[in-house]
């Protein structure tokens, strides 16, 4: 009985099911540690079966990173309306981005530690997502200088730079949320919206903090 139902089983959800099972082993015991009989036992199935489904560990690897980088693009996407004021959209964003981190924190611990530590392909993976990420907010930082300044003086390289230091930040701050007890996502992102909105106020303003001249340095250089 038990037999003929995994049978009938569409390939589809089988193959989601041991994506599942792949997330939580890789989250917790790390790419190198986690092992095809642990995946197979969790997910249900025989080792082969996994083989056959997605051909190798590096294979189901990149798989589980493809999909979660994905669902984490979709809800950061899905938490903002685009019809609200660029800070609002931010706002949205990033408490969407620290509620999908903590709601999975075995997805973020593949994409933000595993895969990054593992060369390629798997790192080009992650960077992909994270470059669509930093497009996003770079575009949000400029709407936002265009909605305080009709003609903001802000360079294309300052706004970049500030978004991919966001970014960094947001991925930083959620790891350490996910290991910090009554963090919750509103003040993870809160606590990111006043480290972002400060610095491009502070480039909107022209009050722009510059490095001490060799001059004014203690030791001279």
């Amino acid at each position: 009985m038990g037999g003929a139902r995994t049978r009938r089983m569409p390939r589809a959800v089988r193959e989601q099911q041991m994506l599942d099972a792949a997330v939580r082993i890789f989250g917790r015991r790390g790419y190198a540690a986690a092992s095809m009989d642990e995946i197979a036992e969790l997910a249900g199935v025989s080792k082969p079966l996994v083989y056959l489904y997605l051909n190798s560990k590096e294979d189901l690897f990149t798989a589980c990173i493809r999909r979660e980088a994905a669902a984490l693009t979709r809800a950061v996407r899905a938490g903002i309306r685009p019809d609200l004021p660029a800070d609002r959209q931010l706002w949205e964003g990033l408490k969407a981005f620290f509620a999908h981190t903590a709601q999975h924190p075995d997805a973020w611990s593949v994409l933000h530690l595993q895969a990054r530590t593992h060369g390629e392909p798997f790192a080009a993976e992650v960077v992909a997502m994270r470059a669509e990420i930093v497009a996003f907010v770079t575009r949000l930082f400029a709407d936002a200088a265009r909605e305080a300044h009709r003609d903001p003086d802000l360079p294309e390289r300052e706004v970049a730079g500030l978004a991919e230091a966001l970014v960094g930040a947001a991925e930083s701050l959620a790891a350490w949320a996910n290991a910090t007890p009554g963090v919750s996502a509103g003040q993870a992102a809160a606590t990111l919206m006043n480290f972002a909105w400060s610095g491009l106020g502070t480039l909107l303003s022209g009050h722009r903090w510059t490095p001490p001249t060799r001059a004014e340095r203690p030791d001279g250089v």
